[in-house]
């Protein structure tokens, strides 16, 4: 893989995290009954931090739950691809019934991600409505899927990959575009 270009550094991603709270505090006319559930693996790290946010703005704070769902995706490589997302592991710790339910990840691509975490939701109880915050959107999407809330657009070939690095998992903090070689 080659690197093409830094999309967001630590600032610029600290600052669509700022936004992204403030939208869904928007959106749900503050954080009554929102619960964010992250998604791992960056999913989670990014709903921590956007429950931060809230708890900053509106001095309150969400519950959050985290969901594990390995997948076959086709913004990364693997050895041994599968056919359908696999839910593996669901901590939700809240009841979710009724709650406004902020789905959270790092990369919004294909959908599929999102459609086993919406399965997996809905397994554990009916809210009453289910949102979507990513921090970047780069498009191509195969399943009728779009993000509620968006830290950056960013319009990708099939040749190119998206790669968000977190200081949580990765001892890193950017979000770079690489094209495959």
């Amino acid at each position: 893989m080659k690197k093409k270009t830094n999309l967001l550094d630590q600032a610029a991603i600290n600052r669509a995290l700022t936004r992204i709270a403030h939208e869904i505090l928007e959106k749900n006319k503050g954080g009554d009954d929102i619960v964010l559930v992250g998604i791992k693996t960056r999913g989670i790290p990014l709903a921590q931090r956007l429950q931060e946010k809230i708890k900053r703005i509106e001095n309150m704070t969400v519950p959050i739950g985290e969901l594990d769902i390995t997948l076959y995706r086709d913004d990364l490589e693997k050895a041994v691809a599968q056919d359908e997302p696999e839910i593996k592991d669901k901590n939700i710790p809240v009841d979710i019934g009724q709650k406004k339910v902020v789905l959270v990840d790092d990369v919004l691509f294909t959908g599929r991600t999102v459609r086993a975490a919406m399965d997996a939701v809905m397994d554990i109880g009916r809210p009453s409505a289910i949102q979507l915050a990513v921090l970047i959107d780069r498009g191509h999407r195969e399943l009728p899927i779009r993000a509620d809330f968006v830290g950056k657009n960013i319009p990708t070939s099939d040749k190119e990959i998206v790669m968000v690095q977190l200081d949580e998992t990765d001892q890193a903090e950017q979000v770079d575009l690489f094209e495959r070689t």
